[in-house]
């Protein structure tokens, strides 16, 4: 498939982390190096159950800068700051337990690699290999880049779904969008 071509809500996002840490940034630099992380099932696991997503991308380069008597502050090109990334999850305590995948990610000061995909429906599987078996199955825009998992809050509801923020830091540029064809 191709990248969405249209107007529309996020019907399905996902977001995936290769669970091998980074050891050596030169490997995970380009586009194709990113993406090669993520075409085997066995290499990743999904972030299931969130619930809201933060914005994705480069953030702007721009700087504001306070004029002795100007009434407005002039804007010049700066160096654009990582994002945090706060993503809220609906809590599922089985799913974040000393057992889980997850967990031992968690804080540990390890770079790792992620995938963010847009969907229009939920794919045959999250792997960027071509064809049917994964993002090829339906239309998807996919960003990649390399980060840390920080920490992970839990915020218990007395009228919702209990939630937690898993607080990732990007540890470089993003790649994307791009998209995973159908054979």
């Amino acid at each position: 498939m191709a990248h969405i071509t249209s107007i529309g809500a996020g019907i399905f996002s996902a977001l995936a982390v290769n669970t091998a840490a980074v050891t050596d940034n030169t490997t995970v630099d380009t586009l194709a190096e990113l993406v090669a992380k993520f075409t085997s099932s066995a290499n990743f696991t999904e972030i299931k159950n969130v619930r809201e997503f933060p914005q994705i991308g480069t953030p702007a380069n721009i700087v504001n800068v306070p004029v002795y008597g100007q009434k407005v502050s002039s804007q010049i090109q700066g160096q654009s700051d990582s994002p945090n990334l706060e993503i809220t999850l609906n809590y599922v305590p089985s799913e974040w337990s000393s057992t889980s995948v997850l967990v031992p990610l968690v804080g540990d000061g390890n770079v790792y690699t992620f995938q963010f995909s847009m969907l229009n429906a939920k794919p045959a599987g999250l792997n960027t290999t071509a064809g049917n078996s994964g993002l090829g199955s339906v239309a998807n825009s996919n960003f990649y880049f390399v980060g840390k998992i920080e920490a992970l809050l839990v915020s218990p509801q007395l009228t919702d779904a209990n939630q937690a923020t898993l607080t990732l830091s990007a540890q470089g540029g993003f790649f994307g969008p791009t998209t995973v064809a159908n054979a």
